[in-house]
Protein backbone atom coordinates (compact mmCIF):
# COMPACT_ATOMS: atom_id res chain seq x y z
CA UNK A 1 0.00 0.00 0.00
CA UNK A 2 1.37 3.45 -0.79
CA UNK A 3 2.32 6.11 2.01
CA UNK A 4 2.54 10.05 1.56
CA UNK A 5 6.20 10.97 3.42
CA UNK A 6 5.95 14.24 4.87
CA UNK A 7 8.75 15.99 5.73
CA UNK A 8 8.94 19.28 7.42
CA UNK A 9 12.20 21.31 8.50
CA UNK A 10 13.18 22.24 11.82
CA UNK A 11 14.76 25.31 13.16
CA UNK A 12 18.52 24.16 14.55
CA UNK A 13 19.41 25.86 17.54
CA UNK A 14 22.54 25.77 19.18
CA UNK A 15 23.38 26.69 23.29
CA UNK A 16 25.00 30.41 23.21
CA UNK A 17 27.70 30.78 26.07
CA UNK A 18 28.56 33.66 28.15
CA UNK A 19 32.40 35.16 27.24
CA UNK A 20 34.66 34.09 30.25
CA UNK A 21 38.06 35.68 30.48
CA UNK A 22 41.04 34.77 31.83
CA UNK A 23 43.85 37.39 32.99
CA UNK A 24 45.99 35.15 34.99
CA UNK A 25 47.50 31.84 35.45
CA UNK A 26 46.28 31.47 38.51
CA UNK A 27 42.62 31.19 37.51
CA UNK A 28 42.78 29.20 34.30
CA UNK A 29 42.74 25.66 35.63
CA UNK A 30 39.02 26.72 36.55
CA UNK A 31 38.00 28.71 33.38
CA UNK A 32 39.36 25.67 31.03
CA UNK A 33 37.30 22.93 33.22
CA UNK A 34 34.17 25.46 32.38
CA UNK A 35 31.69 24.86 29.82
CA UNK A 36 33.22 25.65 26.05
CA UNK A 37 33.26 29.36 25.32
CA UNK A 38 32.41 30.22 21.90
CA UNK A 39 34.60 30.82 19.58
CA UNK A 40 34.41 34.32 17.61
CA UNK A 41 35.19 33.60 14.22
CA UNK A 42 35.04 37.93 13.46
CA UNK A 43 38.19 39.55 11.76
CA UNK A 44 38.13 42.01 9.16
CA UNK A 45 40.09 42.95 6.16
CA UNK A 46 39.24 46.76 6.29
CA UNK A 47 41.06 49.56 7.40
CA UNK A 48 38.84 51.29 10.30
CA UNK A 49 39.05 54.65 11.82
CA UNK A 50 38.56 53.33 14.85
CA UNK A 51 39.32 49.82 16.35
CA UNK A 52 36.92 47.35 17.24
CA UNK A 53 37.01 46.52 21.45
CA UNK A 54 39.23 43.22 22.29
CA UNK A 55 37.94 40.19 21.58
CA UNK A 56 37.00 37.91 24.79
CA UNK A 57 37.64 41.00 26.26
CA UNK A 58 41.24 40.93 25.86
CA UNK A 59 41.53 36.89 27.40
CA UNK A 60 45.13 36.53 29.10
CA UNK A 61 46.46 40.22 28.30
CA UNK A 62 46.22 42.57 30.88
CA UNK A 63 45.39 46.11 30.19
CA UNK A 64 43.79 45.08 26.60
CA UNK A 65 42.47 48.24 25.50
CA UNK A 66 45.37 50.38 26.90
CA UNK A 67 42.76 52.17 29.29
CA UNK A 68 45.51 51.94 31.94
CA UNK A 69 48.30 54.06 30.58
CA UNK A 70 51.50 51.59 30.24
CA UNK A 71 50.02 49.11 32.84
CA UNK A 72 51.57 45.16 31.77
CA UNK A 73 53.11 46.93 28.84
CA UNK A 74 57.10 47.67 28.19
CA UNK A 75 59.52 48.01 25.15
CA UNK A 76 60.71 45.20 23.19
CA UNK A 77 64.55 45.81 22.10
CA UNK A 78 65.95 49.51 21.75
CA UNK A 79 62.62 51.43 20.94
CA UNK A 80 60.99 54.14 22.99
CA UNK A 81 57.29 53.55 24.49
CA UNK A 82 54.31 55.74 25.47
CA UNK A 83 50.56 56.30 26.18
CA UNK A 84 48.94 58.90 23.76
CA UNK A 85 45.13 59.61 23.28
CA UNK A 86 43.28 60.25 20.37
CA UNK A 87 39.64 60.72 20.10
CA UNK A 88 38.79 59.23 23.11
CA UNK A 89 40.92 56.60 22.57
CA UNK A 90 43.90 55.41 24.24
CA UNK A 91 46.77 53.19 22.50
CA UNK A 92 50.43 52.37 23.14
CA UNK A 93 52.94 53.65 20.46
CA UNK A 94 56.32 52.05 19.82
CA UNK A 95 59.20 54.54 18.44
CA UNK A 96 62.41 55.85 17.94
CA UNK A 97 62.88 52.12 16.18
CA UNK A 98 66.08 51.47 14.83
CA UNK A 99 65.23 47.07 14.25
CA UNK A 100 62.55 45.22 13.07
CA UNK A 101 61.89 44.02 16.48
CA UNK A 102 61.78 47.31 18.16
CA UNK A 103 58.19 48.04 19.77
CA UNK A 104 55.99 47.08 22.80
CA UNK A 105 55.53 43.68 25.15
CA UNK A 106 53.57 41.89 27.28
CA UNK A 107 54.51 38.96 28.83
CA UNK A 108 52.55 35.89 29.12
CA UNK A 109 52.08 32.07 30.05
CA UNK A 110 51.44 29.60 27.78
CA UNK A 111 50.19 26.72 28.69
CA UNK A 112 51.19 22.99 26.62
CA UNK A 113 48.90 21.87 23.96
CA UNK A 114 46.52 25.13 24.54
CA UNK A 115 45.22 26.65 21.46
CA UNK A 116 45.32 30.30 21.48
CA UNK A 117 43.68 33.32 19.05
CA UNK A 118 44.88 36.29 19.03
CA UNK A 119 44.14 39.52 17.53
CA UNK A 120 45.32 43.11 18.23
CA UNK A 121 44.45 46.53 16.11
CA UNK A 122 47.45 48.08 14.15
CA UNK A 123 48.10 51.45 13.06
CA UNK A 124 51.53 53.56 11.57
CA UNK A 125 52.88 56.88 12.23
CA UNK A 126 53.49 56.60 7.83
CA UNK A 127 53.02 54.51 5.27
CA UNK A 128 51.91 50.99 4.47
CA UNK A 129 53.97 47.80 5.61
CA UNK A 130 53.14 44.29 7.12
CA UNK A 131 53.37 44.14 11.30
CA UNK A 132 53.92 40.96 12.62
CA UNK A 133 52.59 39.29 16.10
CA UNK A 134 56.02 37.19 17.56
CA UNK A 135 55.75 35.17 20.41
CA UNK A 136 58.80 34.55 22.12
CA UNK A 137 58.41 30.93 23.92
CA UNK A 138 60.79 28.81 25.63
CA UNK A 139 61.45 26.83 22.29
CA UNK A 140 62.08 29.84 19.52
CA UNK A 141 60.25 32.51 18.16
CA UNK A 142 56.53 31.57 16.94
CA UNK A 143 55.25 33.84 14.34
CA UNK A 144 51.39 33.95 14.67
CA UNK A 145 49.71 36.66 12.71
CA UNK A 146 50.18 39.45 10.30
CA UNK A 147 48.41 42.35 8.64
CA UNK A 148 48.93 45.31 6.10
CA UNK A 149 49.32 47.99 8.35
CA UNK A 150 48.40 51.65 7.47
CA UNK A 151 48.95 55.04 8.11
CA UNK A 152 45.46 56.79 9.31
CA UNK A 153 43.62 53.55 10.07
CA UNK A 154 43.58 51.01 12.28
CA UNK A 155 44.29 47.15 10.73
CA UNK A 156 43.25 44.19 12.65
CA UNK A 157 45.65 41.61 12.96
CA UNK A 158 44.25 38.11 13.54
CA UNK A 159 46.26 34.71 14.48
CA UNK A 160 46.65 31.71 16.61
CA UNK A 161 48.93 29.54 17.83
CA UNK A 162 49.26 25.59 19.52
CA UNK A 163 51.70 26.19 22.67
CA UNK A 164 54.06 23.62 22.38
CA UNK A 165 56.08 24.22 25.81
CA UNK A 166 54.46 25.99 29.05
CA UNK A 167 56.13 29.09 30.43
CA UNK A 168 56.27 32.83 30.30
CA UNK A 169 56.44 33.67 26.55
CA UNK A 170 56.99 37.93 25.06
CA UNK A 171 54.48 38.89 23.18
CA UNK A 172 55.83 41.54 20.69
CA UNK A 173 55.27 43.01 16.99
CA UNK A 174 57.61 43.81 14.40
CA UNK A 175 57.56 45.61 10.76
CA UNK A 176 59.49 43.73 8.25
CA UNK A 177 60.85 46.79 6.86
CA UNK A 178 61.26 50.50 7.68
CA UNK A 179 61.99 50.03 10.57
CA UNK A 180 62.19 53.87 11.86
CA UNK A 181 58.53 53.98 11.72
CA UNK A 182 56.03 54.44 14.91
CA UNK A 183 53.85 51.25 15.69
CA UNK A 184 50.58 51.82 17.04
CA UNK A 185 48.99 49.05 19.28
CA UNK A 186 45.17 48.98 20.83
CA UNK A 187 42.54 46.21 21.70
CA UNK A 188 45.05 42.84 22.12
CA UNK A 189 43.68 39.52 22.95
CA UNK A 190 44.63 36.23 23.46
CA UNK A 191 42.21 33.69 24.43
CA UNK A 192 43.70 30.22 25.47
CA UNK A 193 41.00 26.85 24.47
CA UNK A 194 41.65 23.37 25.41
CA UNK A 195 41.36 20.70 22.67
CA UNK A 196 38.30 19.65 23.93
CA UNK A 197 36.66 23.38 24.00
CA UNK A 198 38.14 23.34 20.25
CA UNK A 199 35.97 20.41 18.83
CA UNK A 200 33.08 21.44 21.01
CA UNK A 201 33.22 24.66 18.49
CA UNK A 202 33.65 22.29 15.37
CA UNK A 203 30.48 20.67 16.38
CA UNK A 204 28.48 23.68 17.55
CA UNK A 205 29.75 24.96 13.52
CA UNK A 206 28.85 21.52 12.44
CA UNK A 207 25.41 21.61 13.58
CA UNK A 208 24.62 24.84 12.68
CA UNK A 209 26.04 25.14 9.10
CA UNK A 210 25.63 21.24 7.99
CA UNK A 211 22.92 19.40 9.37
CA UNK A 212 19.03 19.70 9.79
CA UNK A 213 16.47 17.98 11.91
CA UNK A 214 13.57 16.79 9.76
CA UNK A 215 10.15 15.21 10.73
CA UNK A 216 8.82 12.14 8.46
CA UNK A 217 5.65 12.19 8.62
CA UNK A 218 3.52 8.54 7.16
CA UNK A 219 0.06 8.59 5.95
CA UNK A 220 -1.89 6.82 3.84
CA UNK A 221 -3.68 7.64 0.73
CA UNK A 222 -6.61 8.48 2.87
CA UNK A 223 -4.14 10.62 4.62
CA UNK A 224 -4.44 8.80 8.15
CA UNK A 225 -1.46 8.73 10.24
CA UNK A 226 0.47 5.03 9.65
CA UNK A 227 2.09 4.35 13.07
CA UNK A 228 5.18 2.26 13.75
CA UNK A 229 5.98 2.03 10.38
CA UNK A 230 9.52 1.53 10.05
CA UNK A 231 11.15 4.44 8.09
CA UNK A 232 14.84 3.94 6.67
CA UNK A 233 17.50 6.60 5.18
CA UNK A 234 20.57 6.26 3.28
CA UNK A 235 22.27 8.68 1.98
CA UNK A 236 23.24 8.70 -1.95
CA UNK A 237 25.75 11.71 -2.11
CA UNK A 238 26.86 14.20 0.71
CA UNK A 239 25.75 17.73 0.45
CA UNK A 240 29.09 19.14 1.18
CA UNK A 241 31.65 19.19 -1.82
CA UNK A 242 34.15 16.37 -0.64
CA UNK A 243 36.43 14.76 -3.09
CA UNK A 244 39.82 14.06 -4.50
CA UNK A 245 42.29 14.33 -7.50
CA UNK A 246 42.16 11.54 -9.95
CA UNK A 247 44.70 11.16 -12.83
CA UNK A 248 44.70 8.34 -15.82
CA UNK A 249 45.05 5.76 -13.79
CA UNK A 250 41.78 5.69 -13.08
CA UNK A 251 39.97 4.86 -16.57
CA UNK A 252 40.92 1.37 -16.84
CA UNK A 253 41.32 0.28 -13.36
CA UNK A 254 37.05 -1.01 -11.90
CA UNK A 255 38.83 -1.68 -8.49
CA UNK A 256 39.94 2.17 -8.77
CA UNK A 257 36.59 3.67 -9.75
CA UNK A 258 34.61 0.77 -7.46
CA UNK A 259 36.95 2.67 -4.46
CA UNK A 260 36.72 6.35 -5.53
CA UNK A 261 32.99 6.97 -6.88
CA UNK A 262 31.21 5.62 -3.69
CA UNK A 263 33.48 8.38 -1.59
CA UNK A 264 33.39 11.48 -3.33
CA UNK A 265 31.69 13.98 -5.01
CA UNK A 266 33.82 16.31 -6.75
CA UNK A 267 37.21 15.55 -8.41
CA UNK A 268 40.37 17.73 -10.02
CA UNK A 269 42.95 16.25 -12.93
CA UNK A 270 46.56 16.13 -11.17
CA UNK A 271 48.52 17.00 -14.35
CA UNK A 272 45.89 16.33 -17.26
CA UNK A 273 44.44 20.00 -17.58
CA UNK A 274 47.83 21.51 -17.13
CA UNK A 275 49.38 23.50 -19.78
CA UNK A 276 52.25 21.43 -20.70
CA UNK A 277 50.28 18.35 -21.06
CA UNK A 278 47.80 20.61 -23.29
CA UNK A 279 50.58 21.37 -25.47
CA UNK A 280 53.79 19.63 -25.09
CA UNK A 281 54.70 20.91 -28.86
CA UNK A 282 53.71 24.33 -29.81
CA UNK A 283 50.46 24.79 -31.56
CA UNK A 284 49.74 20.77 -31.38
CA UNK A 285 47.15 20.47 -28.36
CA UNK A 286 45.96 17.71 -27.00
CA UNK A 287 42.60 17.43 -24.27
CA UNK A 288 42.40 13.61 -24.97
CA UNK A 289 43.18 13.02 -21.59
CA UNK A 290 41.24 15.68 -20.15
CA UNK A 291 38.35 14.75 -22.07
CA UNK A 292 38.35 10.95 -20.62
CA UNK A 293 38.53 11.98 -17.49
CA UNK A 294 35.62 14.54 -17.76
CA UNK A 295 33.50 11.86 -19.26
CA UNK A 296 34.07 9.61 -16.46
CA UNK A 297 33.56 12.21 -13.88
CA UNK A 298 30.11 12.97 -15.79
CA UNK A 299 29.11 9.24 -15.66
CA UNK A 300 29.51 8.95 -11.86
CA UNK A 301 27.89 12.80 -11.54
CA UNK A 302 30.64 14.05 -10.05
CA UNK A 303 32.07 17.93 -10.32
CA UNK A 304 35.14 18.78 -11.62
CA UNK A 305 37.25 21.86 -10.65
CA UNK A 306 39.39 23.14 -13.42
CA UNK A 307 43.13 23.09 -12.53
CA UNK A 308 44.77 25.17 -14.44
CA UNK A 309 44.42 27.85 -17.09
CA UNK A 310 48.24 29.00 -16.66
CA UNK A 311 50.40 28.61 -13.90
CA UNK A 312 52.25 31.41 -12.80
CA UNK A 313 55.71 29.14 -11.65
CA UNK A 314 58.66 29.78 -14.61
CA UNK A 315 59.28 26.11 -14.01
CA UNK A 316 56.17 24.59 -14.77
CA UNK A 317 55.86 26.32 -18.14
CA UNK A 318 55.61 23.95 -21.79
CA UNK A 319 59.37 23.55 -22.40
CA UNK A 320 59.27 25.59 -25.72
CA UNK A 321 58.00 28.60 -23.78
CA UNK A 322 61.53 29.67 -22.58
CA UNK A 323 62.41 29.83 -26.32
CA UNK A 324 59.82 32.49 -27.64
CA UNK A 325 59.68 36.43 -27.30
CA UNK A 326 57.75 38.56 -25.17
CA UNK A 327 55.27 39.57 -28.13
CA UNK A 328 55.18 35.50 -28.95
CA UNK A 329 54.73 34.35 -25.33
CA UNK A 330 51.78 37.32 -25.04
CA UNK A 331 50.24 34.92 -28.36
CA UNK A 332 50.55 31.87 -26.64
CA UNK A 333 49.32 32.80 -23.87
CA UNK A 334 46.09 33.94 -24.18
CA UNK A 335 45.93 31.09 -27.48
CA UNK A 336 45.90 28.83 -24.55
CA UNK A 337 43.94 30.72 -21.99
CA UNK A 338 41.15 30.91 -24.39
CA UNK A 339 41.48 27.61 -25.69
CA UNK A 340 40.71 25.43 -22.15
CA UNK A 341 38.29 27.98 -21.21
CA UNK A 342 36.08 27.51 -24.36
CA UNK A 343 36.49 23.70 -24.79
CA UNK A 344 35.46 23.26 -21.43
CA UNK A 345 32.78 26.22 -20.98
CA UNK A 346 29.95 25.42 -18.71
CA UNK A 347 31.57 22.66 -17.48
CA UNK A 348 33.50 22.68 -14.64
CA UNK A 349 32.84 24.46 -11.19
CA UNK A 350 35.65 26.82 -10.79
CA UNK A 351 38.98 27.09 -12.55
CA UNK A 352 42.67 28.15 -11.46
CA UNK A 353 43.15 30.65 -13.46
CA UNK A 354 46.74 31.94 -12.97
CA UNK A 355 47.78 28.84 -10.31
CA UNK A 356 50.26 30.05 -7.09
CA UNK A 357 50.30 33.83 -8.89
CA UNK A 358 51.52 35.08 -4.92
CA UNK A 359 54.74 33.38 -4.75
CA UNK A 360 55.42 33.67 -8.29
CA UNK A 361 55.35 35.89 -10.84
CA UNK A 362 56.59 34.48 -14.30
CA UNK A 363 53.55 35.92 -16.43
CA UNK A 364 53.88 39.58 -14.11
CA UNK A 365 57.28 39.56 -15.61
CA UNK A 366 57.33 38.89 -18.90
CA UNK A 367 53.52 40.48 -19.56
CA UNK A 368 53.11 43.12 -17.25
CA UNK A 369 52.45 43.64 -13.93
CA UNK A 370 48.26 43.43 -14.41
CA UNK A 371 48.63 40.36 -16.17
CA UNK A 372 47.31 38.07 -13.49
CA UNK A 373 43.71 40.71 -13.65
CA UNK A 374 43.63 40.91 -17.34
CA UNK A 375 43.44 36.68 -17.58
CA UNK A 376 40.79 36.40 -14.49
CA UNK A 377 39.03 39.16 -16.48
CA UNK A 378 39.11 37.42 -19.30
CA UNK A 379 38.19 34.25 -18.03
CA UNK A 380 34.60 35.28 -16.62
CA UNK A 381 33.82 36.82 -19.78
CA UNK A 382 34.29 33.35 -20.87
CA UNK A 383 33.17 31.20 -18.59
CA UNK A 384 30.53 33.13 -16.50
CA UNK A 385 29.19 30.20 -14.39
CA UNK A 386 32.67 28.83 -13.11
CA UNK A 387 34.00 30.67 -10.19
CA UNK A 388 37.76 31.95 -10.78
CA UNK A 389 40.14 30.94 -8.25
CA UNK A 390 42.97 32.29 -7.17
CA UNK A 391 45.25 29.32 -5.40
CA UNK A 392 48.13 29.38 -3.49
CA UNK A 393 50.29 27.15 -0.49
CA UNK A 394 51.22 27.94 2.72
CA UNK A 395 48.74 30.68 3.36
CA UNK A 396 47.09 28.56 6.23
CA UNK A 397 50.20 25.72 6.54
CA UNK A 398 53.13 27.39 7.24
CA UNK A 399 53.39 31.10 8.92
CA UNK A 400 56.91 30.93 8.40
CA UNK A 401 56.05 32.18 5.12
CA UNK A 402 55.97 35.84 4.21
CA UNK A 403 55.01 35.59 0.76
CA UNK A 404 51.60 33.90 1.16
CA UNK A 405 50.02 35.20 4.65
CA UNK A 406 46.82 35.62 4.56
CA UNK A 407 46.75 38.78 4.45
CA UNK A 408 49.22 39.36 1.34
CA UNK A 409 46.07 37.16 0.10
CA UNK A 410 43.74 39.69 0.50
CA UNK A 411 46.04 42.38 -1.29
CA UNK A 412 46.13 39.90 -4.38
CA UNK A 413 42.26 39.62 -4.39
CA UNK A 414 42.25 43.56 -4.45
CA UNK A 415 44.82 44.02 -6.90
CA UNK A 416 42.86 40.95 -9.42
CA UNK A 417 39.88 42.66 -8.82
CA UNK A 418 40.76 46.13 -9.66
CA UNK A 419 41.95 44.69 -12.94
CA UNK A 420 38.49 43.27 -13.93
CA UNK A 421 38.85 40.10 -12.29
CA UNK A 422 35.18 39.55 -10.80
CA UNK A 423 33.29 36.31 -9.29
CA UNK A 424 36.17 35.57 -7.60
CA UNK A 425 36.87 32.09 -5.12
CA UNK A 426 39.88 31.35 -2.65
CA UNK A 427 41.71 28.31 -3.45
CA UNK A 428 44.07 27.19 -0.15
CA UNK A 429 46.10 24.21 -1.41
CA UNK A 430 46.84 23.06 2.24
CA UNK A 431 50.33 20.73 1.16
CA UNK A 432 50.86 20.29 4.46
CA UNK A 433 54.44 19.71 5.28
CA UNK A 434 54.90 20.22 9.08
CA UNK A 435 52.44 19.63 11.58
CA UNK A 436 49.68 21.44 11.15
CA UNK A 437 48.87 24.36 13.76
CA UNK A 438 45.04 24.20 13.80
CA UNK A 439 45.26 27.50 15.84
CA UNK A 440 46.77 29.32 13.11
CA UNK A 441 44.74 27.72 10.71
CA UNK A 442 41.47 28.42 12.33
CA UNK A 443 42.73 32.25 11.87
CA UNK A 444 43.64 32.43 8.97
CA UNK A 445 40.84 30.91 7.53
CA UNK A 446 38.74 33.77 9.47
CA UNK A 447 40.86 36.78 8.12
CA UNK A 448 40.14 35.29 4.22
CA UNK A 449 36.51 34.75 5.02
CA UNK A 450 36.09 38.24 5.77
CA UNK A 451 36.31 38.63 2.32
CA UNK A 452 33.25 37.20 1.55
CA UNK A 453 34.42 34.79 -1.49
CA UNK A 454 33.55 31.44 -1.87
CA UNK A 455 36.80 29.41 -0.26
CA UNK A 456 37.81 26.04 -0.83
CA UNK A 457 40.24 23.39 0.29
CA UNK A 458 42.39 22.47 -2.89
CA UNK A 459 44.95 19.90 -3.00
CA UNK A 460 44.63 18.83 0.40
CA UNK A 461 47.55 16.46 1.77
CA UNK A 462 50.54 15.64 4.79
CA UNK A 463 53.80 14.58 4.86
CA UNK A 464 54.29 10.88 5.40
CA UNK A 465 55.13 9.24 8.77
CA UNK A 466 53.75 8.15 11.70
CA UNK A 467 51.47 11.02 12.35
CA UNK A 468 49.93 11.07 8.97
CA UNK A 469 46.61 10.05 9.60
CA UNK A 470 46.26 12.21 12.91
CA UNK A 471 47.18 15.19 11.49
CA UNK A 472 45.22 14.15 8.24
CA UNK A 473 41.95 14.04 10.44
CA UNK A 474 42.68 17.22 12.69
CA UNK A 475 42.47 19.36 9.25
CA UNK A 476 39.75 17.52 7.84
CA UNK A 477 37.72 17.77 10.53
CA UNK A 478 38.73 21.52 11.47
CA UNK A 479 37.80 22.34 7.35
CA UNK A 480 34.85 20.86 7.18
CA UNK A 481 33.40 22.37 10.26
CA UNK A 482 34.97 26.01 9.58
CA UNK A 483 31.89 28.05 8.11
CA UNK A 484 33.71 29.72 5.62
CA UNK A 485 34.60 26.08 3.79
CA UNK A 486 32.57 25.56 0.63
CA UNK A 487 34.56 22.43 -0.23
CA UNK A 488 37.31 19.82 0.30
CA UNK A 489 39.43 18.33 -2.35
CA UNK A 490 42.31 15.71 -1.51
CA UNK A 491 45.30 15.60 -3.62
CA UNK A 492 45.40 11.72 -3.50
CA UNK A 493 45.49 11.09 -6.89
CA UNK A 494 46.86 6.90 -6.70
CA UNK A 495 49.79 5.77 -9.27
CA UNK A 496 50.96 2.46 -8.82
CA UNK A 497 54.41 3.99 -8.61
CA UNK A 498 53.11 6.30 -5.53
CA UNK A 499 51.06 9.14 -5.20
CA UNK A 500 52.56 12.87 -4.97
CA UNK A 501 52.85 12.87 -0.82
CA UNK A 502 49.81 10.97 0.66
CA UNK A 503 47.89 8.02 -0.68
CA UNK A 504 44.80 6.97 0.63
CA UNK A 505 44.94 3.22 -0.30
CA UNK A 506 47.74 0.93 -1.29
CA UNK A 507 47.65 -0.66 -5.12
CA UNK A 508 44.99 -3.21 -4.16
CA UNK A 509 43.17 -0.59 -3.13
CA UNK A 510 42.80 -1.41 0.17
CA UNK A 511 42.46 1.02 2.74
CA UNK A 512 45.85 2.52 4.34
CA UNK A 513 45.19 4.77 7.85
CA UNK A 514 44.67 7.96 5.91
CA UNK A 515 42.03 5.72 3.62
CA UNK A 516 40.76 4.65 7.02
CA UNK A 517 40.27 8.20 8.10
CA UNK A 518 38.56 9.13 5.32
CA UNK A 519 35.68 6.47 5.42
CA UNK A 520 35.21 7.24 9.62
CA UNK A 521 34.64 10.76 8.97
CA UNK A 522 32.48 10.22 5.84
CA UNK A 523 30.50 7.58 8.01
CA UNK A 524 30.34 10.32 10.17
CA UNK A 525 28.88 12.76 7.96
CA UNK A 526 26.00 10.14 7.51
CA UNK A 527 28.37 8.56 4.08
CA UNK A 528 29.09 5.08 2.82
CA UNK A 529 25.79 3.86 2.74
CA UNK A 530 25.04 4.36 7.01
CA UNK A 531 21.03 3.79 7.23
CA UNK A 532 19.62 5.85 9.75
CA UNK A 533 16.21 3.94 10.94
CA UNK A 534 13.03 4.63 13.17
CA UNK A 535 9.44 3.91 13.71
CA UNK A 536 6.76 6.48 13.42
CA UNK A 537 4.71 7.68 16.33
CA UNK A 538 1.01 7.35 16.70
CA UNK A 539 0.85 10.41 15.00
CA UNK A 540 2.46 8.69 12.02
CA UNK A 541 5.37 11.02 12.60
CA UNK A 542 9.55 10.17 13.06
CA UNK A 543 12.08 12.96 13.54
CA UNK A 544 15.93 12.52 13.15
CA UNK A 545 19.02 14.55 12.43
CA UNK A 546 20.69 14.27 8.75
CA UNK A 547 23.74 16.10 7.23
CA UNK A 548 22.66 17.82 4.05
CA UNK A 549 22.79 15.64 1.44
CA UNK A 550 20.62 13.74 -1.27
CA UNK A 551 18.91 10.45 0.35
CA UNK A 552 16.95 7.46 -0.08
CA UNK A 553 14.06 7.18 1.79
CA UNK A 554 12.15 3.61 2.45
CA UNK A 555 8.91 2.85 4.39
CA UNK A 556 7.68 -0.47 5.65
CA UNK A 557 4.12 0.11 6.83
CA UNK A 558 4.41 -3.41 9.41
CA UNK A 559 1.41 -4.46 7.41
CA UNK A 560 1.05 -7.90 5.34
CA UNK A 561 0.38 -6.28 2.13
CA UNK A 562 3.66 -3.20 2.41
CA UNK A 563 6.98 -3.44 0.92
CA UNK A 564 9.72 -0.77 0.93
CA UNK A 565 9.79 2.14 -1.48
CA UNK A 566 12.31 4.31 -2.77
CA UNK A 567 12.36 8.41 -2.85
CA UNK A 568 15.19 11.19 -3.13
CA UNK A 569 15.67 13.36 -0.49
CA UNK A 570 17.14 16.45 -1.66
CA UNK A 571 19.09 18.70 0.95
CA UNK A 572 17.38 21.58 2.23
CA UNK A 573 20.97 24.64 1.36
CA UNK A 574 23.08 25.94 4.65
CA UNK A 575 21.37 29.20 4.20
CA UNK A 576 17.74 28.43 4.58
CA UNK A 577 18.51 27.08 8.04
CA UNK A 578 15.81 28.96 9.91
CA UNK A 579 13.49 29.07 7.13
CA UNK A 580 10.63 26.26 7.01
CA UNK A 581 10.58 23.89 4.13
CA UNK A 582 8.78 20.59 3.40
CA UNK A 583 8.24 18.20 1.35
CA UNK A 584 5.27 16.06 0.34
CA UNK A 585 6.76 12.33 -1.02
CA UNK A 586 4.67 9.62 -2.38
CA UNK A 587 5.86 5.91 -2.18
Amino acid sequence: MPYLITLMSIILTSKRYLPRVVRDDCCLEGILAADALEYDHTATVECLASPHKPQYNGGIIRNPELNHGLDSWSSFGNSKVEHRHAEGNGFIVARGRNQSYDSISQKVYLRKDLLYTFSAWVQLSDGEIPIRAVLKTRTGFRHIGVVEAKSGCWSMIKGGITADSSGVAQLYFESVSHTSVEIWIDSVSLQPFTKDQWASHQRQNIQKNHKRKVQISVVDKGNNPVANATVSIVQNRLGFPFGSAINTNILNNPAYKNWFTPRFGVTVFEDELKWYSNEPTIGQEDYSSADALLAFAKQNLIQVRGHNVLWDDAKYQPAWVGSLTTSQLSDAVWRRHNSVLTRYKGQMIGWDVVNENIHFTFLEDKLGPDASGKFYAAANAIDATATMFLNEYNTIENPNDPKVTPSSYVNKIIQIQAAGGHNLGIGLESHFKISPDIAYVRSGIDVLGATGLPIWITELDVLGGPSQAQYLEQVLREFHSHPKINGIVLWAAWKPGGCFRMCLTDNNFNNLETGNVVDKLLREWGGLAVTTTGTTDSEGIIEVELFHGDYKVSVDGGRNDSSPSYVGLHETKANEIGEKSHWSLIV
